[in-house]
C-alpha cells in the first residue's frame, strides 16, 4: 500500500474576542484562560501523537496554541512551529473588531435575500465572504475566491513537502480557515457545525483522495486528573 500522511488540524483556544462575541480575523487577541486551559487539556490528549513537522498562521492566537500543544507531547524534542501566513483566517476588513451579534446576521440576511442559499452551506458561506467585502467600504475585506487562493496556496506547499511520507503533521490555525479546507479537500462534506476553539479535524491524504478520520473533535480533551488516574 503506498504511503499517505495525516494532517492533524487543530482550531486556536479561546481568545477574549472570541469570548466577547467580535469579529475576529486577522486582528490579534490574547487567548483567555479558559482558552489556555482548553489548549493544554487537548493537548494533553494528542501528547502521543509523534508529529513530524508543526505548522501555525502567522498571528499569534495560532503560535501560542500550537506552544501549548508541544509542551503536553511526549515526543516534541525535534519539533518547531513553522509559521505560514497563508494559513491566516479570512480577513473581514472593517468589520474586524465589531460585534459579531450586529453584523453576521445582518450580512448573512442580505446574502439570503439575494441568493436564497440554505444556512450553513458552503455555497451561503463562500457568498457571505464575497458580501463582506462588497460591504467593506475600502472593500480590505476577503472575498471567498482570494481567502481560497491563499490557504490552497499553503495546503499545496505542506503536500509537495509531506505527501507520501506516512507522516503526522500538526496545524494550528483558524475556524473557518479549517471548514473551508475541509469543505475543498473532502469529497461529500456537508457538516455544517461550526469548529470549536481547540478542537481537532484529522484528514489523511493517500493516492491522490482526502479522507475525513475526525471532525471538529473534542473528545479526546483529557485533564490532569484523567492522567493521574491511568497512571
Amino acid at each position: 500500500m503506498s504511503k499517505g500522511v495525516t494532517f492533524y488540524f487543530v482550531r486556536h483556544g479561546e481568545t477574549y474576542f472570541n469570548f466577547y462575541g467580535r469579529m475576529q480575523g486577522w486582528s490579534n487577541a490574547l487567548l483567555t484562560e479558559e482558552g489556555i486551559k482548553n489548549v493544554h487539556r487537548s493537548g494533553r490528549g494528542l501528547a502521543d501523537i509523534e508529529f513530524d513537522a508543526v505548522y501555525t498562521s502567522d498571528l499569534k492566537r495560532t503560535i501560542d496554541t500550537a506552544s501549548i500543544i508541544l509542551e503536553e507531547n511526549h515526543n516534541n524534542e525535534h519539533l518547531e512551529i513553522e509559521q505560514m501566513p497563508e494559513f491566516r483566517e479570512v480577513h473581514f476588513g472593517s468589520f474586524e473588531g465589531l460585534s459579531s451579534a450586529e453584523v453576521w446576521p445582518e450580512v448573512e440576511q442580505r446574502v439570503n435575500i439575494k441568493h436564497g442559499l440554505p444556512e450553513g452551506t458552503e455555497n451561503q458561506i463562500q457568498d457571505i465572504m464575497n458580501m463582506f467585502k462588497e460591504a467593506d467600504p475600502y472593500h480590505f475585506a476577503e472575498n471567498y475566491t482570494e481567502f481560497w487562493n491563499r490557504v490552497e496556496s499553503g495546503l499545496l506547499k505542506l503536500l509537495n513537502r509531506h505527501a507520501g511520507t506516512d507522516q503526522n503533521i500538526l496545524v494550528v490555525c483558524h475556524g473557518m480557515t479549517i471548514r473551508n479546507l475541509l469543505h475543498g479537500l473532502v469529497a461529500d462534506f456537508d457538516e455544517t457545525e461550526p469548529i470549536q476553539n481547540a478542537s481537532v479535524s484529522i484528514v489523511k491524504y493517500q493516492n491522490g483522495h482526502f479522507e475525513m478520520l475526525a471532525y471538529n473533535q473534542v473528545e479526546h480533551f483529557k485533564d490532569v486528573a484523567d492522567e493521574a488516574a491511568n497512571d
